[in-house]
């Protein structure tokens, strides 16, 4: 069970170990299954604890974006890793995700 926590309109999820073909259809479901609560707008990944992150990663991120982008909402990111920015800066992740540092 992945780790978060809700103020507000905002659920802040704790990613960690792998996000890989692997383990991204348990995240999905539970990233889907925490945002089924149609007050949550905004959605914080937590990833100073995700050591890798695969395409299938990316899906998941990009998933829940399109849900959230449809309430108005969104997805930030925080605390990658040098490995995990590469991923997403190469996937163009950042031109529809915010930073939080």
């Amino acid at each position: 069970m992945l780790k978060h926590a809700r103020q507000g309109n905002i659920l802040t999820v704790k990613l960690d170990g792998e996000l890989d073909q692997d383990s991204a259809t348990r995240v999905r479901q539970e990233l889907d299954d925490l945002i089924a609560d149609t007050r949550v707008k905004h959605l914080v990944l937590d990833m100073r604890d995700l050591t890798f992150m695969d395409s299938s990663g990316i899906g998941v991120v990009i998933g829940r974006y399109r849900t959230l982008a449809m309430r108005g909402g969104g997805v930030a990111v925080r605390g990658e890793s040098p490995h995990v920015q590469r991923i997403m800066k190469l996937s163009g992740l950042y031109s529809i995700l915010e930073e939080v540092r």
